[in-house]
């Protein structure tokens, strides 16, 4: 099941020429409580946390979530200390900020991973994340530079619900 067939209660603003303009997730239900194994998130939660609802979807993993279920997170990774307000609107977010919002939810940090580490990402793109590999959204302009970089600095995160 993907996060985002789990909406309930949005607010979608359409922009010009009818193109989403903003989201605003009011609530989330990912089914019965204690009903998953697990829970992931790829790339995501830097969005989620533009649209105010980091806390909600995180608390939402959780309550599905059976005790000892898993929830893994994989996130464009800033660097520490930067500004989660300014480095998600990028497509970063801190690691500090992940954790925070997991353990908020109830979640035990059980396990880090570098696996999805790219020491070459500077983070600093003219359009944030997305000026990497896959999306390329310079189109030719710098293309070698950005290729030879590859994909963003990614956390690998999981975390457990407590209780099994």
């Amino acid at each position: 099941m993907c996060i985002r067939d789990r909406y309930v209660d949005n607010a979608i603003v359409l922009g010009d020429e009818g193109k989403v303009k903003s989201i605003k997730i009011n609530a989330m239900d990912l089914g019965p409580a204690g009903s998953a194994d697990a829970v992931l998130t790829f790339r995501s939660s830097h969005g989620l946390y533009n649209r105010e609802a980091i806390d909600l979807v995180y608390k939402a993993a959780f309550d599905v979530l059976r005790p000892g279920g898993v929830f893994g997170v994989v996130q464009h990774r800033a660097a520490e200390g930067a500004d989660p307000s300014v480095s998600a609107k990028m497509g970063y977010l801190p690691e500090a900020t992940v954790i925070d919002a997991a353990k908020k939810a109830g979640f035990e940090l059980a396990e880090k991973s570098e696996i999805n580490a790219n020491a070459k990402d500077t983070k600093d793109y003219p359009k944030g994340v997305w000026t990497l590999p896959p999306s390329l959204t310079e189109k030719d302009k710098d293309r070698e530079k950005y290729v030879a970089i590859g994909e963003s600095d990614r956390m690998t995160l999981k975390f457990v619900k407590p209780g099994a």
